[in-house]
């Protein structure tokens, strides 16, 4: 039995599938479903009805469907088809907190404006977990992935195999919430200060060891260094370089603190040139040298 002659999938079912349905494809639960469903549109459009409330959903959306609701979902009127990838799974429960910004309804979910990369990334992890809900551990050789139909609805079977699954899900649900265009109480904050400045710190933060300069960070955000250097200096209160560094020496005390890396390899992996630029620059931000800074949160190390 496919997950599309299922027409109320048992709530213990992780099951996963990618339709590409033209019009008159039509799913009605009336009493909803004890899984949760999440359904991410490649093209064409859905006509979504769940808890009371209606939308469409179209290439590069997100929907997210709680058990319990009475379901109604078809290819959009006037599209001419609807391509998607779908899966039916019991939530974990940081999603909730992800997804709660993109509540439509109780239970009801739609992230838009997931951008052009980030879809491929999605497109990805839908693919691997395809692949994965049919995965077996080893017996003879290396572990193997029950053949099947490409894209046929799978139901992931074995323990492993349906944590592959989730873990997949639970990439598409982060990806998806922390790039889409952001609603709400989110775009209120992001609206109090640039979103230029925003998408600058971002890039520092991710990765401070790179080698970033006023020129690198300006090309990112599509301004002139000269426009820049004075936007985020107005914004945040210091110049970006100031700011490289500060981003450097904390990711440095925290490797200095969890890691066993010596401080000349820590002053590498931090984006410093040398390990007595790092020492110096560190001993000026903490008040001591990193060794110490080590030996006080590490006595025994």
């Amino acid at each position: 039995m496919t997950a599309e002659e299922m027409s109320v999938p048992a709530a213990e079912l992780t099951i996963v599938g990618h339709f590409d349905n033209r019009p008159g494809y039509v799913t009605r639960r009336v009493t909803g479903s004890p899984s949760w469903l999440l359904m991410w549109t490649q093209d064409g459009a859905g006509l979504v009805e769940q808890a009371g409330v209606s939308f469409t959903a179209g290439p590069g959306d997100l929907v997210v469907l709680g058990s319990g609701a009475a379901q109604h979902y078809r290819v959009a009127p006037g599209a001419e088809r609807w391509r998607f990838w779908w899966a039916h799974f019991q939530p974990r429960p940081a999603w909730l907190g992800w997804l709660g910004e993109y509540a439509r309804a109780m239970g009801c979910h739609l992230v838009q404006g997931v951008p052009d990369p980030i879809r491929d990334q999605i497109d990805e992890a839908f693919d691997r977990a395809s692949r994965n809900a049919r995965w077996l551990p080893p017996t003879f050789g290396p572990a193997a992935v029950r053949p099947g139909r490409e894209y046929a609805p799978a139901v992931a079977v074995s323990g492993p195999a349906r944590d592959l699954v989730l873990n997949a899900v639970e990439e598409v649900i982060l990806l998806a919430t922390a790039s889409a265009r952001p609603s709400g109480d989110a775009r209120r904050a992001e609206e109090r200060g640039d979103a230029r400045v925003h998408r600058a710190l971002a890039l520092i933060a991710a990765e401070p060891g790179a080698q970033h300069s006023v020129a690198s960070l300006a090309r990112a955000v599509a301004l002139s260094p000269s426009r820049f250097a004075h936007l985020f200096t107005a914004e945040t209160g210091h110049t970006p370089m100031r700011a490289v560094r500060r981003a450097r020496i904390q990711h440095a005390a925290r490797l200095l603190e969890v890691t066993d890396m010596d401080v000349g390899q820590v002053a590498a992996a931090s984006g410093f040139v040398s390990p007595f630029h790092f020492s110096r620059a560190f001993s000026h931000e903490y008040g001591m040298p990193p060794r110490d800074f080590r030996s006080r949160l590490r006595p025994n190390a």
